[in-house]
């Protein structure tokens, strides 16, 4: 298992978005709301997730170069802090590591770190037991945790929703010292998850593929994370189960476990992207700068407890 050394915090370079006629033209595109809805979602849905699973393991180094010259026609993929740059199949590329170093981890030990590279969606209080996924779209937390008393720690507590797009670091990681106590998976849908999605279909979250991972920090406080699988999300590894959970499960399965993580240790890994959905109980506060849009990386600070 990958762990990561808590370091200071320390500024990274600031990203260069994609530039040029085709930039402008794919992004212009993928901006027209009801044809980015129908190429993404109108489509069977899980049976292409599966087909994404098969494929992205085809050893082929050639195979492989070519998906990534097509995929990067797509988005902005920069692959200059991977660990390997050269990849012998699809998985190997979505999941790869990054060099030692290029994700330092906020050591206070009053902050909670991002647990993965993210945009930040809809984050603020969890209020009478709901939170939301976009603006007017509201969403039960015990309908995404499964039980009423597994969601009721972090009544009154924050919520923040952390979008992953296919081209970032997918590996996720814990955001404090503690033991993580019990997984939930629940099988779903494979709905896309991004805020066109959001914004048009009820109960996203809720409906698709997730994993429900509940920690115990070592100042006592509970917290979740809740891991949403997507269209074309083949799988989601959980190191401390070591299965592959995915969309052939017929869930929900219960797992306990009683395993202690360090703060940035490595907890798994998405195959493609999707979100993850982090709670707290009262007495935390989102970070400061953290709202909706706002680009993070694995390490940075995400949320602070009061008083610290």
């Amino acid at each position: 298992m990958k762990t990561s050394r808590p370091l200071a915090p320390a500024a990274h370079a600031k990203e260069v978005p994609a530039t040029g006629f085709w930039a402008r033209w794919r992004d212009r595109l993928l901006l027209q709301e009801d044809l980015n809805f129908l190429i993404t979602n109108r489509i069977p849905r899980i049976a292409l997730t599966r087909f994404m699973g098969w494929y992205s393991r085809l050893r082929s180094p050639w195979l492989t170069r070519l998906n990534i010259a097509v995929w990067r026609w797509f988005t902005d993929l920069d692959l200059s802090e991977a660990k390997e740059t050269r990849f012998d199949s699809l998985q190997a590329c979505f999941t790869r590591e990054l060099r030692p170093g290029v994700r330092p981890i906020d050591a206070r030990p009053d902050v909670l770190t991002s647990p993965c590279d993210a945009i930040v969606g809809a984050c603020g209080a969890v209020q009478a037991g709901q939170l939301w996924q976009a603006k007017g779209m509201g969403y039960r937390a015990e309908d995404l945790f499964g039980q009423a008393e597994r969601a009721a720690p972090f009544e009154g507590g924050h919520f923040v929703t952390l979008r992953l797009t296919s081209s970032m670091y997918h590996r996720f990681h814990a955001p404090a010292d503690g033991r993580i106590e019990h997984t939930t998976y629940l099988s779903g849908d494979a709905w896309n998850v991004n805020p066109i999605a959001l914004k048009r279909v009820q109960r996203l979250f809720c409906r698709n593929e997730r994993a429900v991972i509940r920690l115990r920090l070592n100042t006592g406080e509970p917290l979740a994370l809740v891991p949403v699988a997507a269209v074309l999300v083949a799988s989601i590894r959980l190191h401390w189960l070591n299965v592959l959970l995915h969309l052939r499960w017929p869930g929900p399965t219960e797992m306990p476990s009683d395993h202690p993580v360090r703060k940035g240790e490595e907890l798994g890994w998405f195959e493609h992207g999707s979100t993850i959905i982090v709670f707290t109980p009262p007495g935390f506060v989102l970070a400061d700068g953290i709202a909706t849009g706002h680009r993070l990386r694995m390490g940075e600070p995400l949320l602070r407890r009061l008083g610290g």
